[in-house]
């Protein structure tokens, strides 16, 4: 059995979801110790064990010490098996992150498989939505598998509430290289809010815009939810090239102001749209799985998170695929799978 010290690398719950992943595939059981020891509220949360319920029920799992605030756990998968599933983590916890969980491993089984995932779709410390259907999927699908992704209702911090529904079909995974994005050909924004008032929306846009050169107001569209799925607000910047669609993110919270949020935001698509590299920081790590599963694959990247490095470590107990972080010529990151 492998043995992981989740308290090592990025210390946190992609750790848990990485070897769920990997375990699935691979049929390799493992045990995490220390489970995101460093973090504020050590132990498992309410989306981590969404997570980590629905690698067991769709891989036929066991799983020992599963509960609220445990530091460990053991894991014996079983084999995937594709259908009809409904998760719901209960809070505003990520749906896109227990998606990741899921996705490869239904991506490699022998029929379809539909997801309904409740819960967060906007809330900060996980991908939203609108970057796992616009700039994550495309890519994946490249790689052979086909994906929709529909949203059926926002959910933000803290009420949550929100719905996706993912629908997959598999294929066998093949390599591919992401080297160059091409031209751009796109860039616009929305902020998402609700129950809110608009001038909020309005103050995160203009702190957006003082960071985005060449981007003008009609850019960044202002789009009201129904009251009753806030409040919140999130703001999402997309700029499209000729390969990847790019989505940038920033989420309301108390305490954080407008001008934090669109400022942050901004100035993280700007560094993007002025660099050469295929994939942003959230890229990263999210196509590290998929293409270890391939065989092999490549991207250019912007600055490597810890986040990409711990799941690469991940990546390498499971399957003895190696990831080789170095340079391109024209000095951007060059990451190598396999």
């Amino acid at each position: 059995m492998i043995t992981i010290d989740g308290s090592e690398g990025e210390g946190g719950g992609q750790v848990l979801r990485y070897a769920c992943a990997l375990s699935l595939l691979t049929g390799e059981p493992f045990t995490i110790e220390k489970i995101r020891a460093g973090r504020d509220q050590p132990g498992l949360m309410r989306q981590h064990l969404t997570a980590i319920e629905a690698a067991c029920v769709v891989g036929g799992a066991e799983c020992e010490g599963l509960e609220l605030g445990s530091n460990r756990i053991a894991f014996r998968p079983g084999r995937v098996q594709p259908g009809d599933y409904r998760f719901a983590v209960g809070t505003a916890g990520s749906t896109a992150l227990v998606l990741q969980t899921l996705l490869v491993p239904l991506a490699l089984a022998d029929a379809p498989s539909r997801l309904v995932i409740e819960g967060g779709t906007h809330a900060s410390m996980a991908p939203p939505f609108d970057f796992v259907a616009r700039c994550f999927l495309p890519v994946f699908e490249r790689m052979g598998p086909r994906v929709t992704a529909t949203i059926k209702r926002h959910g933000f911090f803290p009420r949550g509430g929100g719905r996706i529904e993912i629908g997959i079909e598999p294929a066998p995974l093949r390599r591919i290289e992401c080297l160059e994005r091409g031209d751009q050909v796109s860039r616009g924004g929305t902020v998402l809010f609700a129950s809110l008032d608009g001038d909020i929306a309005r103050r995160i846009r203009k702190a957006a815009l003082k960071n985005l050169p060449g981007w003008t107001e009609d850019d960044i569209v202002l789009r009201e939810l129904p009251a009753d799925q806030g409040p919140g607000v999130a703001l999402l910047l997309e700029a499209g090239f000729n390969h990847v669609t790019e989505v940038v993110s920033g989420f309301g919270k108390l305490g954080l102001s407008a001008e934090k949020i669109g400022a942050t935001a901004g100035k993280r698509m700007a560094g993007y749209e002025a660099s050469s590299a295929f994939a942003g920081p959230y890229l990263q790590d999210q196509l590290l799985l998929p293409m270890a599963i391939a065989g092999g694959g490549a991207f250019t990247s912007v600055k490597i998170s810890e986040h990409t490095r711990t799941a690469a470590r991940l990546i390498q107990k499971f399957t003895d695929r190696a990831t080789r972080f170095g340079e391109d010529e024209q000095g951007r990151q060059l990451v190598e799978v396999g």
